[in-house]
């Protein structure tokens, strides 16, 4: 489906901020979630939001999941965006929080990153159960910006095997290429306005982990931390088990196990996007037959808003991705 900024929104900066921040989001009433808690096998949790109140008139129908952002969760843009589609559509769909993103400071001395796999699996597992007992409806995946990369490079560690848990999974936005990711939000206007914005939620989380975790990390490097690479190398890093920032980029990236993907996977990334430069993003020739690359030129970061005049709305992003999911499911 293409995509076609309006010519109200120049730009992919405008074309970030703007419906992030002022497009309508909702179709219809406010989304009410319904919040679940599950264990993890760490001893730590994840909370669940569900845009359905109840699973008794749930049975067979298809469920999406979606993966949120950087610092995101199921009140941003994107989400109830999704959820609002969702809902006309009659399906289910979830939102499981990365940890300490709920509004509640995760117990275990670790946090969530662009390649937390291991988790996206654990999370599909128990999703995929419970579509099985109400009914087995088709189970989908989305992921957004970090949740993106989380998700794809989880489906090129399963291989085969991703198949027996999803129908299809869709990345919108992801930094496939973390380190040129990384690189790009360090500069200029987006190391001012979106480094700074991260940054104040995530190092007030990190230090009160650090309160609960006493010398878990450097709190003087921590301090010290001006960019997210910094930031990277200090907490993300060391606490998932990687060597530095640089080791963490290398190796949680999606980009090189695209060619591995054997579940229909679409992969969303505007040639525009401040934070992913267009000459890092994978060619045809880079991927697998089950993966599609849609590059429109314009979009933003998890922008794509559309109509005649301002606020314009986030529409188009849920109905040509998800609509893209159920035709391949």
């Amino acid at each position: 489906m293409a995509y076609r900024a309006p010519a109200w929104l120049p730009g992919g900066q405008l074309q970030t901020i703007w419906p992030a921040l002022h497009a309508r989001r909702m179709m219809g009433a406010p989304i009410a979630w319904r919040r679940e808690r599950w264990d993890t096998p760490d001893g730590d949790f994840v909370d669940v939001d569900w845009l359905q109140p109840s699973d008794n008139d749930e049975a067979a129908r298809p469920l999406l999941v979606l993966f949120h952002g950087l610092e995101g969760s199921s009140r941003s843009h994107y989400a109830e965006a999704f959820a609002g589609w969702a809902r006309a559509q009659g399906l289910r769909l979830a939102v499981p929080h990365f940890r300490g993103c709920s509004g509640e400071l995760n117990r275990a001395p670790r946090a969530y990153h662009s390649g937390d796999w291991a988790e996206v699996d654990w999370l599909l597992q128990r999703f995929h159960a419970r579509q099985q007992a109400s009914g087995g409806g088709a189970l989908l995946a989305v992921g957004v910006s970090l949740g993106g990369n989380a998700l794809l490079r989880w489906a090129g560690e399963a291989g085969h095997t991703a198949a027996q848990r999803v129908g299809a999974v869709a990345a919108i936005c992801a930094p496939l290429d973390l380190a040129a990711g990384g690189r790009a939000i360090g500069r200029g206007f987006n190391r001012q306005v979106y480094t700074r914005m991260f940054l104040r939620t995530m190092k007030t989380k990190a230090a009160a982990q650090l309160a609960q975790h006493p010398g878990l990390f450097d709190a003087t490097r921590l301090a010290a931390a001006r960019d997210l690479y910094a930031f990277d190398d200090v907490f993300t890093a060391p606490l998932h088990g990687f060597a530095g920032a640089d080791d963490y980029y290398r190796r949680a990236a999606a980009k090189p196990l695209l060619a591995d993907i054997r579940v229909p996977a679409l992969a969303l990334n505007a040639l525009n996007d401040p934070f992913v430069p267009a000459d890092s993003l994978p060619r045809a020739s880079e991927v697998g037959r089950h993966v599609t690359l849609w590059q429109p030129r314009e979009g933003g970061h998890v922008g794509f808003a559309q109509g005649a005049l301002p606020p314009g709305d986030v529409f188009w992003l849920p109905r040509a991705v998800g609509g893209w999911l159920l035709e391949h499911a």
